[in-house]
């Protein structure tokens, strides 16, 4: 990926770091990301070490651009992450929760010199998404809401007359 995310752990001594960094839309193609059509992210890592763990607090904000789910036109979505994770040395043992102190726990490889954060920071600022991507009422493109949305006229054009419809036989059932 690239060096920009990379947390140099072998140099940290004991104490709070601070690393800003920003995240475009290149940032989501090397991803593979087709859904994300342009970024503006600016992301702040406060990493504390604390003897032989690490601890980051991870926020991300800015915008993400996607399709709308409705209309498929592009819509700008802002999205604010808030994540803690603690970092240790060595392999998990069996049985070991996945989170201490409520952080996430990420293992590294003793004597691992960096982290990097890319993958973490794409996961994060994919799922800060809202479940549904979409413009606000009335903002979608109305030629796409056209062929959605087909006026009452059109629509009984095309439909069977409800004589030869395989539900006619179950009109009235349950009028009495």
């Amino acid at each position: 990926m690239t060096d920009n995310y990379i947390i140099a752990l072998s140099d940290l001594k004991t104490g709070v770091y601070t690393y800003r960094w920003s995240a475009s839309d290149t940032f989501f193609e090397e991803f593979e990301n087709e859904q994300i059509r342009a970024a503006e992210l600016a992301i702040e890592v406060q990493a504390q070490k604390a003897g032989s763990s690490v601890n980051l607090d991870i926020e991300i904000n800015g915008t993400l651009t996607v399709p709308c789910d409705i209309c498929l036109e592009d819509v700008e979505m802002p999205i604010a992450a808030s994540n803690s994770l603690k970092v240790r040395f060595g392999q998990q043992p069996d049985g070991e929760v996945d989170e201490e102190d409520g952080r996430e726990l990420v293992w590294l490889p003793v004597g691992e010199p960096e982290i990097d954060l890319s993958q973490i920071i794409y996961d994060y600022s994919c799922l800060s998404l809202p479940i549904q991507c979409r413009h606000r009422e009335g903002e979608c493109n109305p030629e796409a809401l056209k062929h959605l949305n087909p006026s009452e006229d059109a629509s009984h054009d095309s439909q069977q007359p409800a004589s030869d419809s395989p539900f006619a036989a179950l009109k009235g059932m349950f009028d009495k």
